[in-house]
C-alpha cells in the first residue's frame, strides 16, 4: 500500500475504510472484512457511535495492531479542552486500543484551540500519533497553525468529481498539511456511477467507475476514503495501483467539477445549528 508522509514524519496509508453510517453491530464484520481485503488504514468518529465495533473488528482480523493505521474524530459537543480529553479516553476504551494513530477535530466549531490543546497533550504522552483536522477553511487551519504549538498535519474534507475544491487543496498543499478526501463517491448523488464521462474512462482502462475516482485523487497525493459492505467490491477498490490515467482523462475528470458541495455548506448557521444539536455519546 502507497503511504503519504505527514508533517511528523508518519506515514498514512493512502486508501482508507471509512465506517460511516454503518451500525455499531455490522461495523465488526465490515472492519474485519476490509481489513482481510487489505485495508489497513480504517477512519471511525465518535459520532459514529460505532467505535465499539471497530475495535472488535480489529481483535477478530488477527492483524497485529502495529500493522494497522487507525483514525478516530472528537465531535463538536466535546471540543473543548476537558472534553475533548476525556472523551477521547472513552474512545481509546470502546476501540480496545493503547493509542490511535490518527485523532482529528471533526468539525470547526465550539472550543477547537482548547480541543487542541488537549490533543497535543495526548500526542505528547503517546496516546496519538498524529494530530488533524477535518471540514476546516483554509482561514480555520491557519488560525490554528499560527497560534498552536503544533500545526495540524492533516485535513479531511469533502472531494468527488463534483466538488473538487482545487484552490483549497493546493493551500492546504502549501501549508505543508495533506488533504484527506470523504465522500469520495458522493454517496451516489446524481447517478455518479452511471456518469457518461467516468463510465467512457472506465472502459478505457479496463476498470470500474469507483477505481477511476480513487485514482484521479490519488495520484494527487491525496488521502481517499471509501465504504463498501462488499468484500469485492472493498478488493476492487484497493486495486488501483496497476494503471495510470493520462493527460487526457484527468482533464475530462477536472471538467466535472461543480465547485459546490454535494451536501451542504460548513459556513452556513443553519447548517452548523443543526450539526451542533447532535450528539456524541
Amino acid at each position: 500500500m502507497k503511504t503519504l508522509k505527514l508533517n511528523n514524519e508518519v506515514e498514512i496509508p493512502v486508501l482508507g475504510f471509512g465506517v460511516f453510517n454503518i451500525s455499531d453491530e455490522e461495523t465488526k464484520d465490515a472492519v474485519a472484512s476490509a481489513i482481510k481485503a487489505g485495508y489497513r488504514h480504517i477512519d471511525t468518529a465518535q459520532l459514529y457511535l460505532n467505535e465499539r465495533g471497530v475495535g472488535e473488528g480489529i481483535k477478530a482480523s488477527g492483524i497485529p495492531r502495529e500493522k494497522l493505521f487507525i483514525t478516530t474524530k472528537i465531535w463538536i459537543n466535546n471540543t473543548n479542552y476537558e472534553n475533548a480529553r476525556s472523551s477521547f479516553m472513552s474512545s481509546l476504551e470502546k476501540l480496545q486500543l493503547d493509542y490511535v494513530d490518527l485523532l482529528l477535530i471533526h468539525q470547526p466549531y465550539n472550543d477547537t484551540f482548547g480541543a487542541w490543546r488537549a490533543m497535543i497533550e495526548l500526542k505528547n504522552e503517546g496516546k496519538i500519533r498524529a494530530i488533524g483536522v477535518s471540514n476546516f477553511g483554509i482561514d480555520k487551519l491557519v488560525d490554528l497553525s499560527l497560534f498552536s504549538e503544533e500545526k495540524p498535519v492533516i485535513n479531511q474534507i469533502e472531494l468527488n468529481p463534483f466538488y473538487q475544491q482545487k484552490e483549497a487543496v493546493k493551500q492546504f498543499k502549501e501549508e505543508g498539511v495533506v488533504v484527506e478526501a470523504w465522500s469520495t463517491f458522493a454517496r451516489g448523488k446524481d447517478d455518479i456511477f452511471n456518469n457518461k464521462t467516468l463510465v467512457d474512462i472506465a472502459k478505457k482502462h479496463n476498470k470500474t467507475v469507483a477505481q477511476i475516482i480513487i485514482r484521479y485523487f490519488i495520484e494527487q497525493d491525496i488521502v481517499v476514503l471509501t465504504k463498501s459492505s462488499h468484500p469485492e467490491r472493498m478488493k476492487e477498490n484497493l486495486n488501483v495501483f496497476n494503471f495510470k490515467l493520462d493527460n487526457d482523462d484527468i482533464q475530462k475528470i477536472s471538467a466535472l467539477d461543480r465547485k459546490e458541495s454535494q451536501f451542504f455548506s460548513h459556513k452556513d448557521p443553519k447548517v452548523i445549528r443543526s450539526l451542533a444539536q447532535r450528539k456524541a455519546e
